[in-house]
C-alpha cells in the first residue's frame, strides 16, 4: 500500500498559446499519481493533470500515470485535443477507430488539420493502437502550435533521412524539445517510441505550463527495501520442495481478510486494521507485559479507539498498527489493550521509520513473530483497485524451524528439522500457473504473488494471506483463489539481495 498524507501545497500553472489551464489543486506528498515518484519528468506530469490534459491511466481510479508505457496515436488524439482546445465535430475521418475510447478525440484532430491519417496517400485510416515516434509527435505539435520558425535548420545528427526533419528543426526552435541524448544532445532519435513521461514534458513546454514538484510522499518503506523488491528473477531454493509440503502442499490459499465481521454478528472486521494519525495525535504510555526487553519504548501517538485486529472483544493477536503520516513513523502492537488513563497495555511493540532500511536487532521479536513489520505485508483494497500490488505479502504457516532468515530477526519455534521453514523465507506462485480465469481484483494479487511474493511472518494458519479489512472487499471474490494449492508456489532464495544483514537494503 501507499499511503497518502495530504498537506497544503498550491502553485499557480501558466498557460499559453490559448491554453487556460486550471491552479492545481492541494497536492498529497508524491502528487496525484503514485507511480511516478522521482521521475525526471514529474514536474511536468503535474503540470499536464493540473491542466485536465491528462486524467491518468487506470480509470477509474486514475492514481496511476504510467510513465513508462509507450504513447498510442489514440492517447496522442486525446493529448492534443484537451492542450489545444480543440472544438467537436460531426465529421468521421477514418474508418479504423469505430469503437477507440479516442474515436471523438480523432475526429476533432483531423478537422483541425493537426492529423492526416497512417496509410497516405489514402489516409483513411488513423492507427490508434500504433505507438506514437518521436519524429511523428514532432508533425503532431507543430501542426497543432502552427510552428513556422526551423532556426536555420539541421540541430540534429540523426534526422537528415527522416521525412519530419522540418518539423523536428522547428519543435527544437520553439524549446519543446532539447534532444535525445543529454548533455550534448546533438541527436534527436526520430524513431523512438515517445514513452508517457517524455510526452509530458513536450506538452508542458508547448502549452507554456510550469512544473510542479510535488512534496516527498511518505513511503512505507525505501523503494530498495527488500519487501519492495520484485523477486521473479530469483532462484529457486534448494529447500523449496520441503517446506511446501510442511506448510501443505494440497492445502490451498485462504484470504484472511475481507468485509463485514467474522463470525456473524461479532464486532470482529476480516483483516488487520490499521489507522493514519496526524501531528499533534496525543502520545500516551506503553506498558509491556511480556516482551519489554524486545520492544521500543513509548511514548507513542496511539488513539484511545485505535482498531484492534479481532475487534475489542477479541482473544487473538489483538494487533494495533498506527501510522503517523507527518513523521513518517509505524508503530505497532502485539496483544494490545487499551486502558482507562489513555495508556496501552502489550506484550510487544515495534517502531519503524518508514523511510529507513533499518532492522530490528537481531533476535528481537517485533509485533510479529518473525521481528518484521506487518503493514508494509497487507493487501489494501486501494492497491487493488488501482491495478498493482508492488510490495510482497504476509502470510503465516502452522509450523516453523527455529531459525529466521534476512530480513526477519526472530523466530518461534522450537523444531529444528530442515524440513520446516524459517521465519522470513520467502515465496512466490510459480511463473507459468495459469491466473486468466479469476476476477480482475483477484489477477492484481495473484500476479503481485507471482513477482513480489510471500514473506512468512508468523505461525498461523496454512497459506492464510493478510490483508486490511474493508466494507468495499467483495467475500465471494475472494474465496475464488481456494482453489489455489500450495504445489503452485515455490520457495525463493533471496540472500543474494542482501546488503548489509542489519538492513533491509536489497541490492542486485
Amino acid at each position: 500500500m501507499r499511503i497518502r498524507i495530504l498537506v497544503t501545497f498550491l502553485a499557480a500553472v501558466l498557460g499559453s498559446s490559448g491554453v487556460v489551464p486550471l491552479l492545481a489543486a492541494p497536492l498529497d506528498p508524491g502528487g496525484t499519481f503514485r507511480d511516478d515518484d522521482g521521475n525526471v519528468h514529474e514536474g511536468s506530469i503535474e503540470a499536464i493533470a493540473a491542466a485536465d490534459i491528462t486524467r491518468g491511466c487506470n480509470p477509474p481510479v486514475n492514481d496511476r500515470y504510467c510513465p513508462s508505457e509507450y504513447v498510442t496515436r489514440g492517447q496522442m488524439a486525446a493529448f492534443l485535443v484537451r492542450t489545444l482546445q480543440l472544438p467537436d465535430t460531426a465529421a468521421d475521418y477514418f474508418t479504423d477507430d469505430e469503437g477507440s475510447v479516442f474515436e471523438a478525440d480523432i475526429n476533432r484532430l483531423a478537422a483541425s488539420g493537426v492529423t492526416r491519417g497512417c496509410n497516405p496517400p489514402v489516409n483513411d485510416r488513423y492507427c490508434p493502437e500504433a505507438h506514437v515516434t518521436r519524429e511523428q509527435m514532432a508533425a503532431f505539435l507543430v501542426r497543432g502550435y502552427q510552428y513556422a520558425d526551423d532556426g536555420g535548420g539541421d540541430h540534429f545528427t540523426d534526422d537528415d533521412d527522416s521525412l519530419f526533419e522540418g518539423d523536428i528543426d522547428k519543435l527544437a526552435t520553439a524549446g519543446v524539445t532539447l534532444g535525445c541524448n543529454p548533455p550534448v544532445n546533438t541527436q534527436f532519435c526520430p524513431g523512438d517510441r515517445v514513452r508517457r513521461d517524455q510526452m509530458a514534458s513536450f506538452l508542458a513546454r508547448a502549452a507554456g505550463l510550469t512544473p510542479i514538484i510535488p512534496p516527498e510522499r511518505c513511503p512505507v518503506l525505501p523503494a530498495d527495501n527488500i519487501w519492495n523488491r520484485r523477486i521473479d528473477d530469483m532462484p529457486v531454493h534448494a529447500n523449496s520442495a520441503a517446506y511446501i509440503n510442511t506448510i501443505g502442499s494440497t492445502r490451498t490459499l485462504h484470504a484472511d481478510f475481507g468485509s463485514g465481521v467474522w463470525p456473524p454478528g461479532s464486532n470482529s472486521p476480516i483483516g488487520i486494521p490499521f489507522v493514519e494519525v496526524r501531528a499533534g495525535q496525543a502520545e500516551v504510555q506503553i506498558n509491556y507485559t511480556a516482551y519489554g526487553s524486545e520492544s521500543d519504548p513509548g511514548p507513542w501517538p496511539i488513539p484511545a479507539n485505535a482498531p484492534i485486529e479481532g475487534g475489542p472483544d477479541a482473544t487473538g493477536d489483538r494487533h494495533v498498527l498506527v501510522i503517523d503520516r507527518d513523521a513518517c513513523v509505524l508503530y505497532e502492537l502485539f496483544y494490545a489493550f487499551p486502558q482507562g488513563d489513555g495508556s496501552w497495555n502489550a506484550a510487544s511493540g515495534a517502531e519503524y521509520d518508514l523511510k529507513s532500511n533499518a532492522l530490528r536487532p537481531d533476535g528481537w521479536t517485533s509485533a510479529d513473530a518473525a521481528g518484521l513489520p506487518i503493514l508494509p505485508g497487507l493487501v489494501t483494497y486501494e492497491e487493488v483497485a488501482s491495478g498493482e500490488i508492488a510490495h510482497a505479502i504476509r502470510f503465516t504457516a502452522p509450523q516453523t524451524q527455529q531459525a529466521h532468515v534476512w530480513p526477519a530477526r526472530h523466530h518461534a519455534s522450537s523444531l529444528t528439522g530442515s524440513q520446516y521453514p524459517p521465519m522470513g523465507q520467502r515465496f512466490r506462485l510459480k511463473a507459468d500457473y495459469d491466473i486468466s480465469g479469476y476476477s480482475p481484483e483477484i489477477r492484481v494479487i495473484l500476479t503481485a504473488m507471482k513477482q513480489y511474493g510471500l514473506i512468512l511472518a508468523d505461525n498461523g494458519s496454512s497459506w492464510f494471506i493478510s490483508g486490511a479489512p474493508d466494507p468495499r472487499w467483495d467475500n465471494d471474490m475472494l474465496h475464488e483463489w481456494d482453489d489455489i494449492p500450495g504445489s503452485a508456489f515455490e520457495a525463493v532464495d533471496v540472500s543474494a539481495l542482501m546488503v548489509d544483514p542489519n538492513s533491509g537494503q536489497a541490492g542486485g
